[in-house]
């Protein structure tokens, strides 16, 4: 076994296994055949990536003042919104097809595997057109540059929103949308310590800004990368299979490197946060006594705990993983409450004293701990106790009863928020009896806070994904997720924002994508055919 392996797959080890019993490393390299498919994936991926890199021109989330407009030739897309959608969903549509097809390559079970190289590849033909591309799907990227613009100012982003501290006519203030120039900063300091010195070197320029906020995403995806295949091993899941549901998944490209959310920053730090605290966690047999812990052993462990609290530090969910944590270092102890009771003691201290160190040193204080519930000043449909408390104040209009919604959303988040706390304290009890694997307790109980929070956008489902993506095997779930990711991929318009009354935009560009896509089936149908009728050997060139 190698230094590090973890616990053996036995429910009384938690659902850990170790690398020399995952099964990934039976499975074969991929056929001449199947590497030239996996080519035609990438290429296929590679066009749509480009696609997006052209649509974000009209269809992007573009800066209130963009240079666009009046460059030659790059800004004839801006002045054809329709046009310039329409070649972004193209993109969407190429990009999630070539992702599902490539799941044919990473599926535990199969003879044969794509390797970590061709994977990594992959990754960097699709990513790399993507990295040059304006902010697309969200405008939150330019609510972090104000943040930052006010932490380097040396006020207080934490009491002071956009307008207030930098001015309505600010140009970092204009990119940020209406409901949010009022608002404090709900992110955490290490995070602002970070676009501080963003900030500090981009000044009021938009562009530079953004650029260097996706390069800090970058960051979070190397982490993720990096970690993903090392906790599917220990877990017994192929380590391509992870990064497949994981790292390539559309929702990553999309909204960490596109979109430059810190989603992924603090997922990066999470996940690498779990592999460094078992990187020298021994197996513990059920009905065997477990060896006293060594000095490396608590040393990785203090580490892993240290950084998972770096990745609360940029937002806070990432917090949930040291309970998951604590559950897996009380088992190796030996699985007994006094054990877990300790170590949840001793994790709180570290945690506790990185935090402190985080406030204090970054000079921004405990202020965001009272911010963290900002974004509940949306009320979004797509939160479902949000919905449920629409539909509650719906039904006492329409029965006579009164306006009471802003009372039924308040009693419905109340419950969701509830509920989802019951939910993880009985996924933690049951990662601890050893009757799930940790990380599905974690990606399930990420899932529920955030599912049933007060408001829910399309790439919280990272957080439940990507831990999931390092545990699970099962087809069933594999099937479920690509679904979910694929048609939340698709949903969302590239735009990140409203389309000024003009409704009959989306249609039209959704109508020509699908035209285009089809077209580009049609051409690409002969190399393309072997991906839905395996039977089929590609052409040779």
């Amino acid at each position: 076994m190698e230094a590090g392996g973890v616990g053996d797959g036995d429910p009384g080890d938690g659902g850990l296994r170790t690398a020399d019993r995952d099964g990934a490393g039976e499975a074969g390299p991929l056929n001449g055949s199947e590497r030239r498919q996996l080519d035609v994936v990438r290429r296929w991926g590679t066009m749509g990536a480009l696609l997006l890199a052209v649509g974000s021109l009209g269809a992007g989330a573009a800066p209130v003042f963009s240079p666009l407009p009046g460059t030659p030739v790059l800004g004839l897309f801006a002045r054809m919104p329709s046009v310039a959608m329409g070649i972004a969903w193209s993109g969407i549509f190429m990009i999630v097809s070539a992702w599902l097809w490539l799941g044919r390559f990473t599926r535990p079970g199969r003879p044969r595997l794509a390797s970590r190289s061709q994977m990594d590849r992959t990754l960097l033909m699709w990513i790399t057109p993507l990295v040059f591309v304006l902010p697309m799907f969200s405008r939150d990227v330019y609510s972090y540059l104000a943040q930052s613009e006010i932490a380097a100012r040396g006020q207080d982003p934490y009491e002071l929103g956009p307008a207030n501290a930098l001015g309505v006519d600010h140009p970092l203030t204009t990119n940020v949308p209406n409901i949010w120039r009022e608002t404090p900063a709900p992110y955490g300091p290490l995070f602002l310590a970070a676009g501080r010195i963003i900030a500090t070197v981009s000044g009021n320029h938009v562009l530079t800004g953004v650029f260097l906020h996706r390069l800090l995403a970058l960051i979070g995806l190397a982490l993720i990368v990096w970690a993903l295949p090392r906790l599917a091993r220990r877990f017994g899941v192929p380590p391509v299979g992870a990064l497949w549901l994981g790292a390539a998944n559309p929702l990553v490209l999309f909204h960490v490197v596109i979109g430059v959310h810190n989603d992924g920053l603090a997922i990066g730090l999470m996940l690498v946060g779990i592999e460094l605290a078992l990187r020298r966690v021994p197996v513990v047999r059920r009905g065997s006594v477990p060896p006293p812990l060594s000095r490396d052993e608590i040393v990785w462990i203090a580490v892993g705990t240290a950084v998972i609290t770096l990745g609360a530090a940029v937002k806070i969910p990432a917090a949930l993983a040291l309970g998951f944590l604590g559950v897996i270092v009380a088992r190796r102890l030996g699985g007994g409450f006094g054990h877990l009771v300790k170590v949840a003691l001793v994790m709180l201290v570290v945690s506790g004293t990185v935090l402190v160190v985080t406030c204090v040193g970054t000079g921004l204080g405990f202020g965001w701990t009272s911010t963290l519930n900002t974004a509940s000043t949306v009320k979004s449909w797509m939160s479902p106790p949000t919905a449920l408390g629409f539909l509650a104040g719906g039904t006492g209009i329409m029965l006579g009863l009164g306006n009471h919604t802003e009372s039924t959303i308040a009693i419905t988040r109340i419950i969701g928020q509830g509920v989802s706390v019951v939910l993880v304290a009985t996924l933690l009890w049951k990662a601890f009896r050893g009757r799930i694997k940790a990380l599905n307790g974690l990606g399930a109980g990420i899932g529920a806070v955030l599912v049933l929070g007060p408001v829910l956008q399309p790439w919280y489902v990272l957080w439940a994904a990507l831990p999931l993506a390092t545990a699970v095997v099962a087809k069933r779930f594999r099937t479920f997720a690509a679904a979910t990711s694929a048609v939340i991929a698709v949903i969302l318009p590239p735009t990140g924002s409203a389309f000024d009354g003009r409704a009959y935009t989306v249609p039209q560009a959704v109508t020509g994508a699908v035209v285009a896509f089809a077209v580009c089936l049609f051409l690409a149908r002969k190399p393309l055919q072997p991906l839905w009728r395996p039977d089929v050997l590609p052409p040779q060139r």
